[in-house]
């Protein structure tokens, strides 16, 4: 009998043991990756003994899934990723196809995952975490008081607001602006763009400011560049300027004016699906998406989430007059069209990439 319950113990830590595992997660680095930790990966290992694994790629992240399938080596287990950029590794077979209301938790009075998601949050093989913007700000000490910019046009304006500017070196986000700051209705922005004549006006547009624009290609880029006052304006996300504004008290402003906001969230590679199940099953449930809207300002994917978003956990503000949805910034704001990128990624960016070369 003590042989058996002493093998009994055994075989439990063994258990134990083998359950525990490294999880490779890909995500954004900086501001959002640590709202992450605190809120999904920190309480997971307290709760697994699992070790994750941060790998900051994400804006390369299409790449590099295709990199790794081709060599037959996928070390990444879960990878955040954008929306059209799922469409494009889903059509592709990168990535699993997923059954969300079989994976993921249904909210807390029983609705289920499906009709808990913000519209468009979940995709075939894409499960989004959070809704966030693409926005231009500017370091308001490089403008006179009585001149602050406010507008997207006002980026575009040397001649009133000199100063370099920092732009992130793809042609989303770059191509909506510039048609807007042309006089383009918000309505008409992805129509516009279908055409030739569209796409040489976005980048006549954004010839005027050629010159005086330095291209970002990291999250953590922009906001670096305006505190040295390298730019006097940055794209970036919403989120990434947050964070500076209130853990670094820097005098960044933001302008929402035309912000771009759009879905950001998870896709797991092909093959990995076992392996992540019960991490994605957590990561996504009403409680830890709240959670994560109290370490950055970028709202969360579910409904049954909103209502438990507070104040920042680190300063007591009020977070919600700093979400992309809150009314007075979302007046102008454009939804990216996922499916006109999936559509039209690869020959807009080669074409992105001969203009800069030019």
């Amino acid at each position: 009998m003590v042989c058996a319950v002493a093998g009994a113990s055994v075989m439990g830590l063994a258990s134990v043991a083998q359950a525990q595992q490294t999880l490779n997660i890909v995500s954004w680095g900086g501001a959002y990756s640590m709202s992450q930790q605190r809120a999904y990966h920190e309480p997971w290992m307290e709760k697994t003994g699992d070790n994750i694994v941060n790998i900051d790629r994400s804006a390369n992240a299409l790449a590099g899934l295709r990199a790794q399938s081709q060599a037959g080596n996928v070390t990444w287990d879960l990878v955040d990723m954008l929306p059209a950029d799922a469409m494009i590794a889903c059509a592709e077979g990168l990535i699993e196809p997923l059954d969300h209301d079989e994976l993921l938790a249904p909210a807390p009075d029983g609705t289920p995952a499906s009709e808990d998601f913000v519209d468009g949050a979940l995709g075939e093989c894409f499960v989004a975490s959070i809704v966030y913007s693409n926005i231009v700000a500017f370091n308001s000490s490089m403008f006179p008081e009585d001149k602050q910019p406010s507008t997207i046009q006002d980026v575009f304006d040397l001649e009133n607001y000199p100063g370099q500017r920092a732009l992130m070196r793809r042609p989303i986000n770059n191509m909506e602006w510039a048609l807007i700051a042309d006089g383009v209705d918000r309505e008409d922005v992805y129509d516009m763009l279908e055409t030739e004549e569209g796409i040489q006006r976005a980048f006549a547009k954004l010839d005027t400011i050629k010159d005086h624009v330095i291209w970002w290609e990291e999250g953590s880029q922009p906001p670096q560049l305006l505190a040295d006052r390298e730019v006097a304006f940055a794209s970036a996300y919403n989120g990434r300027i947050f964070d500076a504004m209130v853990s670094e008290n820097q005098p960044f402003e933001i302008i929402w004016d035309a912000q771009v906001f759009e879905l950001d969230g998870w896709v797991v590679p092909t093959g990995k699906l076992d392996k992540v199940r019960d991490y994605l099953h957590f990561a996504t449930d009403t409680q830890r998406l709240a959670d994560q809207a109290q370490y950055i300002s970028y709202g969360p994917a579910r409904y049954s989430s909103s209502d438990k978003v507070s104040v920042h956990a680190e300063t007591g503000i009020d977070m919600m007059p700093h979400m992309p949805t809150f009314p007075p910034n979302f007046a102008t704001a454009i939804q990216k069209d996922d499916e006109f990128w999936a559509d039209y990624s690869d020959e807009l960016n080669q074409r992105f990439d001969a203009w800069l070369a030019q």
